[in-house]
């Protein structure tokens, strides 16, 4: 399963950014955990939200980022609002057929290649 996230660029403080996360012509996500993560210059990849028989999210995202899937597209989106120059990172979409907890990155499997949000003041 090969997935890839669009959508990345430069935005403003306080603007908003939708990312996209698709597997081109391979198996829907309708029955995997799809996830997103973050990682920033020198941190830890990060929990942020994820989709599953639900949405979640990471208290530093809630209320601001929306996470929804369309099956027919075999694409999950993440949509972001009020952006922060914390939000700066390189963000990732993992697909989960494994279960376990979706926070935790161990958990998932296949990985998108990234794409860089960075967000000015």
């Amino acid at each position: 399963v090969q997935l890839q996230a669009f959508g990345g660029g430069l935005v403003q403080a306080g603007g908003s950014l939708g990312l996209s996360c698709s597997t081109p012509g391979r198996t829907p996500f309708s029955n995997p955990t799809v996830g997103w993560f973050r990682q920033a210059p020198g941190k830890e990849r990060e929990f942020i939200a994820a989709i599953s028989d639900g949405t979640y999210y990471a208290d530093s995202v809630k209320g601001r980022f929306t996470v929804a899937r369309d099956n027919a597209k075999n694409t999950v989106y993440l949509q972001m609002n009020r952006l922060k120059t914390e939000d700066t990172a390189i963000y990732y979409c993992a697909a989960n057929f494994m279960g376990g907890p979706l926070t935790d990155k161990a958990n998932y499997n296949y990985w998108g290649q990234g794409t860089l949000v960075t967000v000015s003041s």
